[in-house]
């Protein structure tokens, strides 16, 4: 199978899955309710694949679509406040082209890097039941098969506890902000940041100064090779 191959069919099971019925019966159900500022556009309401570049030597990995977020366009991290937050952040350092992702059509790309996901349905509250988690998990483990990369960087602590969990790390392997590890057996450096939501965004818990250091040591470990 060629990579072209292995993207086309990954993504097209993804938007099928309906293994979890309470995330169906969620993300569906918000795609015909909608939020009053979208009530005129059509919501995606599917599980969301992951985005970027398939020749990526960097991944991102986020918790889950926000209800009104990626569950209405269809792509990760567009169209809510964490998207904007992220892209302004990738532009800064040349891993995005543009600084902002409002839908699929928007001409946004990415630079050595992909963004997935821990779960690829919109969950209530933002919380995925651990059972939902099992479920979803063996898609991004298919992704991290397929990707030859330099760095992960995980957006919260339970993205951050299931890439541990995929390579075996020790569990004394704590996440805080800004925590970089090397993943034994690899090349690859682990980093760890707050996820760019609007509880954290807002109330100070990650400033824009903060998320910027993690991409700029991001750009420093591609361009170097340096993870010492």
């Amino acid at each position: 199978m060629n990579n072209g191959q292995f993207w086309d069919e990954l993504n097209a099971e993804i938007i099928q899955c309906r293994k979890c019925e309470r995330l169906v019966a969620w993300r569906e159900k918000v795609a015909i309710e909608k939020r009053r500022m979208f009530a005129n556009q059509e919501y995606w309401g599917k599980p969301v694949p992951g985005f970027g570049d398939h020749n990526a030597r960097l991944l991102i990995v986020g918790l889950a679509p926000g209800a009104h977020g990626a569950n209405r366009t269809g792509r990760m991290f567009t169209g809510d406040a964490s998207g904007e937050f992220l892209y302004r952040a990738l532009h800064k350092v040349g891993l995005a082209n543009q600084p902002n992702s409002t839908g699929v059509h928007d001409g946004l790309q990415l630079n050595r890097a992909y963004i997935s996901a821990v779960c690829r349905c919109a969950p209530p509250d933002n919380k995925p039941t651990p059972q939902e988690i099992r479920n979803c998990i063996p898609y991004l483990y298919r992704e991290l098969g397929e990707l030859n990369l330099s760095v992960i960087v995980t957006l919260g602590r339970i993205a951050f506890d299931q890439i541990i969990a995929y390579f075996h790390m020790p569990r004394e392997t704590l996440f805080r902000h800004g925590a970089e590890y090397a993943i034994p057996n690899t090349k690859i450096r682990l980093m760890a940041s707050y996820h760019p939501s609007r509880q954290n965004t807002q109330t100070g818990r990650l400033t824009e100064e903060m998320f910027d250091q993690i991409w700029e040591r991001v750009i420093e470990i591609l361009e170097t090779g340096n993870g010492e």
